[in-house]
């Protein structure tokens, strides 16, 4: 009888540490963020200490990019797994709509795994900055959560020095609400703000839901425009000392109207001051969702959680600082699709790599480092090959689209193709990003080029027919 006893407390004993063990998921998610305004991807002038730490302790990813480069398509398609033409999901929804009600968000899929899920401030599309204003849900699932959290801030109205930098030539308005570039170096510290509230109330819940397994979401809506933030993170970015990028003359000659981008220095009507005010104030804005970010994993540290949980950080797309003279998202170049992307695993090596991921790749990675079985359709990859290894290469290349879904990017190692439609009425662009990273020179109506071309539209058409053909069924494949 005394054997039993000792077996059975052993059994229960085991089981208990099981379940102790199931990791916990940090998803921090940034909005509007591009890789060249962060010190772990280069940037010597940013300011941004947490994000680079994160770095030193995770995988990176330098080839990250979105699916779709705006907030809602591309928030729908790696939140549900599927590239954005397979559910037709292009708009400024959460989803849901087009997949249904049978088909598990990656945050749903935990939910039902026993996890206690939470999002706090922008996961799914979030207006910024008038939900953020008024402190409403935007186009959110709430089947993706336990609990969720709107962190109201000011934005644009916030008391401080304001300025607007775009169509506003001779300075006379002082700010503008909407999608514009309206800059605020604002008084008050940093809970005044929404991310401020957005790290306060991430940092609550880690505190209150330590002893269970969490799936918690955090979504910092800065560096997204309007750019507000306390003064002191201005001071770091005197506009003077702000290079602006290198632009050549007639650059947009050899590009096809639609890859014009929908806001250039010249439709904003931007002088060069201007541009330097922009950028400055796009890297107050980065600096000040670093500190909160740094709030967050200060929490974590301190609870003893960090050997239990997996920390991704993100962004939903890259963001336009005046390469081309274009600004803001959309567009199918480098700096408006290239995400970061770092993940950290309790017992990986930090590492760096090169290998083509896509931001639909979390769902089926974030699944099986948990031991979860996950829908067969969804149609990212699980990156838990290259957390082992860095040297893995999964893809042959990345995969986005805007405009409806109508204008698509196929990112390999030596070149990015651009087509406009299916039929490539509206015009196509071909970089080669060995010699011009830049993307300056548009080869696509160059003859010597003419096999290239068709190379990459057969990869196209390809691409295209595998994602139509998902087939969006209920079964589920076992984690390995």
């Amino acid at each position: 009888m005394k054997r039993i006893v000792i077996l059975v407390t052993f059994l229960f004993s085991v089981n208990a540490f099981s379940q102790q063990k199931k990791p916990n998921v940090l998803f921090i998610i940034s909005d509007d963020l591009t890789t060249t305004a962060l010190g772990a991807y280069g940037n010597e002038n940013a300011h941004t200490p947490a994000i680079d730490q994160l770095a030193k302790e995770s995988t990176v990813f330098t080839r990250a990019y979105t699916q779709y480069p705006v907030c809602g398509p591309s928030r729908a398609s790696f939140m549900f797994g599927y590239y954005p033409n397979a559910t037709q999901t292009y708009g400024y929804v959460s989803g849901r709509e087009n997949v249904g009600p049978d088909r598990p968000s990656m945050a749903e899929l935990f939910k039902q795994n026993g996890y206690f899920t939470a999002r706090v401030s922008k996961i799914y599309h979030m207006g910024v900055p008038i939900d953020i204003e008024n402190g409403s849900d935007g186009t959110d699932d709430p089947a993706s959560w336990t609990e969720k959290y709107n962190s109201q801030g000011p934005e644009w109205k916030a008391e401080g020095e304001a300025e607007l930098v775009q169509n506003n030539p001779d300075g006379s308005i002082e700010r503008k609400g909407g999608n514009v570039m309206t800059i605020v170096k604002a008084s008050g510290g940093d809970l005044a703000h929404s991310d401020g509230k957005t790290a306060e109330k991430a940092s609550e819940l880690i505190r209150q839901h330590k002893d269970k397994p969490f799936f918690l979401a955090v979504g910092f809506v800065r560096p997204h425009v309007p750019f507000v933030a306390p003064a002191n993170y201005f001071q770091p970015f005197p506009y003077e000392g702000i290079k602006l990028p290198k632009q050549v003359e007639n650059d947009w000659d050899d590009i096809p109207e639609r890859g014009i981008n929908y806001v250039t220095s010249v439709n904003a009507d931007m002088n060069a001051v201007q541009k330097q005010k922009a950028i400055a104030a796009y890297y107050a804005s980065v600096s000040y969702m670093d500190a909160q970010v740094a709030k967050v994993l200060k929490t974590l540290k301190d609870e003893g959680l960090e050997d239990n949980t997996i920390v991704i950080f993100t962004s939903d797309h890259g963001f336009h600082l005046d390469e081309h003279e274009f600004w803001m998202k959309v567009s199918l170049h480098e700096e408006s699709v290239l995400v970061p992307m770092m993940i950290k695993v309790p017992g990986k090596k930090p590492a760096v790599t090169t290998s083509f991921t896509e931001l639909l790749d979390l769902y089926p990675t974030l699944a099986e480092l948990a031991g979860l079985a996950y829908p067969n359709a969804i149609q990212g990859k699980s990156l838990v090959p290259i957390l082992d290894d860095p040297t893995q290469e999964l893809r042959d290349f990345a995969f986005s689209v805007t405009q409806g879904g109508k204008s698509f990017l196929i990112r390999t190692d030596e070149y990015a193709f651009i087509q406009y439609d299916e039929d490539a009425s509206s015009g196509m662009e071909l970089y080669d990003m060995k010699k011009d990273p830049e993307q300056f020179t548009n080869l696509a109506l160059n003859p010597a080029y003419k096999a290239v071309i068709l190379e990459m539209q057969n990869r196209l058409a390809a691409k295209l027919a595998e994602v139509r053909k998902n087939d969006l069924g209920i079964t589920y494949r076992e984690p390995k």
